[in-house]
């Protein structure tokens, strides 16, 4: 089962709907070992496609170094769906290489329907589990979101770094 922040998932949703038409995607890290998804990052999407989503490789390589030097690892892996629901495609399961993660994935196709669910996916196979959507306190600093163009009026948290 994955447990996480409401505020998190608001921000998921917030970076999905954001960037729909385009497939949005991130991470969410927490303390190595600890299955405690607590510190939002959105990355961007290089394919900039509706259909498709790929981390830009270099702001990966940051992303994975700065989780290293805070004794973090990747909880969460997610993505949208602009056009389908929150399933994983073939291209989404061959691509899954954290065995550890759960892969969230979320559906913008209903503009006002919010569409979460959470998986586990090691070596091919897909476990759908439940998602336990909790009103925990979380540090205001443990939840990033980077500017990528939009309005101050769209944006839920700015950058602390």
């Amino acid at each position: 089962m994955l447990t996480i922040d409401r505020a998190i998932v608001d921000a998921i949703i917030a970076h999905a709907r954001r960037d729909h038409p385009d497939e949005a995607c991130g991470v969410i890290a927490g303390p190595a070992g600890s299955d405690q998804p607590l510190r939002h990052i959105p990355m961007e999407n290089a394919e900039r496609s509706p259909t498709f989503y790929r981390f830009d490789s270099m702001e990966q390589l940051r992303v994975w170094r700065e989780m290293d030097d805070r004794d973090e690892e990747p909880v969460v892996i997610y993505h949208s769906h602009t056009a389908t629901e929150a399933y994983p495609s073939r291209t989404d399961i061959s691509l899954a290489g954290e065995p550890g993660a759960h892969y969230v994935l979320v559906s913008t196709r209903e503009p006002d329907v919010e569409e979460i669910r959470s998986f586990r996916i090691v070596d091919g196979a897909v476990t759908e589990e439940p998602v336990r959507i909790v009103d925990a306190t979380v540090d205001p600093h443990a939840v990033q979101t980077y500017m990528f163009g939009q309005s101050p009026t769209t944006v839920d948290y700015e950058c602390s770094r």
